[in-house]
C-alpha cells in the first residue's frame, strides 16, 4: 500500500471514530438500552483506527495480518451495533445510513488489505 493511501485510510478511520463519538453523544441519555448499545458502538468504532495504526507498526507480516484482522472484527461489530440502534429506533435511518455506508466501505477496504497481505488477491 502506498504511503498516501496508508495516510488516507489512517485519517479516514480517525474521522469515522469521531463520527461514532458524535453518534454516541446524540443518543438519549435517559434510555439505558440506547446507552448500552451506543457504548458498544463507541468502543468498537473507535478501535478500528487504533488497530489500523498498530498494524502499520507491526514487526512482522503475521502481526500485520493479525492487526488488520482485528480492524475487520471491530468494523463488523460496529456495523452490528449500528444495525441494532437503527432496529430499535434510537437513531433515524436518515441520520445513520451515511455512517453505515462508510462502515461498509471501510470493511471492503480492510478486507482487500487483508487478502493482499495473505496473498489471496
Amino acid at each position: 500500500m502506498m504511503n498516501d493511501e496508508k495516510e488516507n485510510l489512517r485519517e479516514r478511520t480517525k474521522m469515522f471514530a469521531r463520527r461514532i463519538v458524535r453518534l454516541y453523544c446524540a443518543l438519549p441519555k435517559s434510555d439505558a438500552a440506547a446507552q448500552i448499545l451506543g457504548k458498544q458502538a463507541l468502543r468498537s468504532g473507535t478501535s478500528i483506527g487504533a488497530n489500523y495504526r498498530e498494524a502499520y507498526r507491526a514487526r512482522s507480516k503475521a502481526e500485520f495480518i493479525s492487526k488488520i484482522g482485528d480492524c475487520l472484527k471491530e468494523a463488523d461489530e460496529t456495523l452490528y451495533w449500528q444495525e441494532l440502534l437503527l432496529d430499535e429506533n434510537f437513531v433515524s435511518a436518515r441520520k445513520l445510513e451515511p455512517l453505515m455506508k462508510e462502515n461498509d466501505e471501510l470493511l471492503a477496504i480492510l478486507t482487500t488489505i487483508s487478502k493482499r497481505a495473505k496473498g489471496l488477491e
